[in-house]
Order: structure tokens, then sequence, then C-alpha cells
């Protein structure tokens, strides 16, 4: 069974989790439910985040990605929940993913899934998520830079660090 694709793309999920969870190990838990301006707070990001992945990795082959049980509205309500269950909810919403991933072949890359009533090809599913991911990890990676200013701990290479960082590549990948 060749995995290569899926694996691929895997270790690009577990790499935006990895980025956003430094991010988070640097905010207090205050700071996890500031907004900027009239935007997201990190809280809110993760919570959709791990809404999203919840719902469209459940029974990823066999049933619309957007499931009944989901509400989407909610994880952007303004609302203060604990580290512990942020992180509850986040993970959740990783572990039904990474659990779909490890199930998937490569041949199954043109399979049909549905999201929302549009049907999508296995790989146009995931690279569509992989990018949302991507996008929000982003979003929340700035707002911790942006709260935590001079105290911020750079995730990757930082300012002047190019040189110490080809001598050391793979500090970035998240381990299996």
């Amino acid at each position: 069974m060749m995995r290569i694709v899926i694996e691929a793309i895997a270790g690009e999920y577990r790499r935006y989790k990895s980025l956003v969870e430094k991010a988070l190990a640097q905010l207090s838990d205050d700071q996890l439910h500031e907004r900027a301006g009239d935007g997201n707070s990190v809280a809110t990001l993760m919570q959709h985040l791990g809404g999203n992945l919840q719902s469209r990795f459940t029974d990823f082959l066999t049933a619309d990605g957007e499931k009944p049980w989901r509400d989407r509205e909610s994880e952007f309500e303004a609302r203060r929940v604990s580290r512990e269950e942020l992180i509850e909810g986040w993970e959740k919403g990783w572990s039904v993913l990474f659990g779909t991933l490890d199930t998937l072949t490569d041949a199954q890359l043109d399979a049909t899934v549905t999201i929302r009533g549009v049907g999508l090809s296995v790989i146009e599913a995931l690279t569509r998520s992989l990018s949302h991911a991507a996008y929000h990890s982003g979003q929340i990676v700035l707002l911790a830079k942006t709260m935590r200013g001079e105290g911020w701990k750079y995730l990757s290479i930082p300012p002047k660090g190019s040189a110490a960082y080809n001598e050391k590549p793979d500090l970035e990948k998240p381990p299996r």
C-alpha cells in the first residue's frame, strides 16, 4: 500500500498543529481570549478549526463533511473557555483527522466525498482542508506574536538565523 501523498499531507497538518501549539504555550489564559479589533481570538480560531476538522473527517468517505450536529456559528461566539476545554476540543478535531488519514490510501485520492452537498475528490478535499488549517494557523501565530511583542520566541527561523537553521533544517519538523 503506497501512502506517499497521504503521508506528505499528514506531515504538513502536523507541522501546522505544532506551530499553533508552540504559539499557544507562549500565551496566558487571558491572552487566549483577546481579540484583535473586531476580529477573532486565538481561542475562537482554535475552536473553529477543531470543530471543522471533527466535522469534515468524521465518516469522511461516507457522509457529508458538514455534519448536522456541528454548530459552526457557535464556534465564533465570544465566550470564555478554560485552556483545558480549549485544548480538549482542539485535540478532538485533530484526532479525528489523523485517525481518518491513517485509514486512507493513495488509491482513494480520486474517490468522491461531499462537503455541503458539493462533490470533491479526496485529494481536493484534503488540500482544501490543509489550506484552511494553514490559513487559521497563520492567524493564530500572528495574533500570538503580536500579543507577546518582544517576548515572542520564534517558531521557525528567527531574524538573522538562516545560517544556524541551515545547519539543522529539520528542527521545525514535528515528531510523528
